[in-house]
């Protein structure tokens, strides 16, 4: 059976009608395509949808049955056109934990105001689970802390982001001046090998340090400031994670005998996925 829409309107308007001549006006097709496609769909049901009396068509038993499906799936069917023509499907985002935990929020409150009904679905992990998502389709878009090597996947630097070395104020680390090799003696404590943040702290700071003394591996910064700010150990985050605590002294930066740390965050997507309207509309409101 392959009843088609066109066939489910031809018949709810003839309904109307009462004949194939006002309907074709209102479809706008001719009376011979009205007839043929209202011939086609009793065919086949293999049931009459309607008396013929004289020129007029008069419902029946099987029409009165059909009726209120038709207009109820032609009511859906209108639903989903209105739907895509105003853009308006879900959004499905995952973030590495940096940006979903620290930036997303701020930037999905500001897009919230403006479209309160839009659905957006976000998903939280390390860059590796984020890059793993857009490969399989499960996402329409990642936002990561690193570069992705992976072919099928395109990549967009989207933000600048700056890496701070931080310790508890009383750690021993700061009783004299800093030097690659007390900070390689210093106790470490990064986030897990699939980090964003792991990836470029391996590249931009621990690849200058003769050898380093790695004491935890902890897969949430929350977990690493708590542990850090109890006295075991340095660390190194993105400075949008530790502001508060380096503006209460909770926590104090390290300064540290090399170039600035910074990377960019990336946005990326499938190469065979599109990228929809509505979520062009909602990365204009991802800025700083």
């Amino acid at each position: 059976m392959h009843i088609t829409l066109r066939q489910i309107a031809v018949f709810t308007e003839v309904l109307k009608s009462g004949s194939t001549t006002q309907a074709s006006q209102l479809l706008s097709l001719s009376q011979s395509a009205v007839s043929a496609a209202l011939a086609d769909l009793e065919g086949q049901l293999g049931v009459r949808l309607f008396d013929r009396v004289g020129k007029r068509l008069v419902l029946n038993e099987h029409g009165r049955l059909l009726y209120p499906r038709a207009v109820a799936l032609l009511e859906q069917a209108a639903d989903i056109e209105q739907l895509f023509r105003e853009d308006q499907g879900a959004i499905r985002l995952y973030a590495s934990s940096t940006i979903g935990n620290y930036l997303l929020p701020g930037m999905i409150a500001d897009w919230r105001r403006d479209y309160p009904h839009l659905p957006l679905e976000l998903s939280v992990g390390n860059s590796k689970d984020v890059i793993d998502a857009v490969a399989d389709f499960r996402v329409d878009l990642g936002l990561i802390e690193g570069p992705c090597h992976v072919s099928d996947i395109v990549s967009h630097p989207w933000l600048e982001d700056e890496l701070v070395v931080f310790t508890a104020p009383d750690a021993p680390l700061l009783r004299q001046p800093v030097t690659l090799e007390s900070l390689a003696a210093a106790p470490w404590i990064l986030r897990e090998q699939g980090s964003g943040t792991r990836e470029i702290v391996d590249y931009l700071l621990l690849s200058y340090l003769p050898q380093f003394q790695l004491a935890l591996e902890l897969g949430n910064s929350e977990a690493i400031k708590h542990a850090v700010r109890h006295g075991m150990g340095v660390s190194c985050l993105s400075r949008r994670v530790v502001a508060e605590q380096l503006e209460s002294g909770s926590l104090v930066e390290v300064t540290i005998p090399l170039p600035k740390l910074s990377r960019t965050l990336y946005r990326i997507h499938h190469r065979q996925k599109h990228v929809s309207n509505a979520l062009n509309r909602f990365l204009s409101y991802c800025r700083e």
